[in-house]
């Protein structure tokens, strides 16, 4: 097998940060000696989550076997996962938000019924987004099955209570519609009145900054296709959003 050097386009911060994670992490368990040293074995992982890189090409690149690999990535993402934090955590920061903007992403997979989603016409994971009104990412969700209608997956992970308890604006697509006041969603119908029309556009322009924390999460590029058992989908995405804030 060829092998090449390759860049990513994540900042030395974040390889500090999650090194400085993994050199806490070495030190807790105990550990003497290691194929790779901390840097690297942070490097690596960052090449699968942020580029996609496989465990093949991985162990090529490194110079170590697949299943080294394989345990390398999966120590750092429960070690990512562990910091995380909750809705509860969150919502300290979402509280002095003049409004948040709540959406639902489907991320994709190779799997069958129930990961299928009618809304997006293909299989995947339902997992739903809190940002700033400035579309910033603040908040992933644990990832559910694709079948999972948004407002669902929004009541089950207690968004829908979290809000209404802080009394915070949100505004979200019509998949959300049937919520009440709390949720801002646009007006239906053909002949509407004129300040309906003017409110749809005002939402459209907000909720357009939204789309910005979906890229957020699909710039890391295993996120685009995921190949793993869907047991591990939610640990990663807590681990993609602990790197995002950490490297913001």
């Amino acid at each position: 097998m060829l092998v090449y050097p390759s860049s990513i386009d994540l900042s030395t911060r974040t390889l500090r940060f999650l090194a400085g994670q993994l050199t806490a992490r070495r030190r807790d368990i105990g550990t003497r000696w290691r194929r790779l040293p901390v840097a690297r074995q942070a490097l690596l992982v960052l090449a699968h989550l942020r580029c996609g890189d496989t465990y093949a090409q991985l162990a090529a690149g490194f110079g170590i076997g697949i299943a080294t690999v394989y345990r390398y990535i999966r120590e750092v993402i429960e070690v990512l996962a562990a910091l995380a934090p909750t809705l509860t955590e969150a919502m300290k920061t979402i509280r002095t938000k003049a409004f948040v903007i709540l959406d639902g992403t489907l991320l994709p997979i190779d799997a069958d019924t129930p990961y299928y989603s009618g809304k997006h016409k293909r299989h995947g994971m339902n997992v739903q987004v809190l940002t700033d009104p400035f579309g910033r990412l603040l908040w992933a969700s644990p990832a559910l099955p694709g079948s999972t209608h948004d407002l669902t997956a929004a009541r089950q992970h207690g968004i829908i209570d979290a809000l209404a308890a802080a009394g915070l604006k949100c505004w979200a697509d019509k998949a959300y519609q049937g919520v009440g006041k709390l949720v801002r969603v646009l007006f239906r119908g053909r002949h509407l009145k004129q300040w309906k029309r003017r409110h749809n556009t005002t939402h459209a322009k907000i909720r357009c900054l939204g789309e910005q924390a979906m890229a957020t999460l699909k710039g890391w590029r295993l996120l685009r296709k995921l190949r793993c058992s869907t047991n591990r989908i939610t640990n990663i995405v807590k681990a993609v959003l602990v790197l995002h804030h950490a490297s913001a």
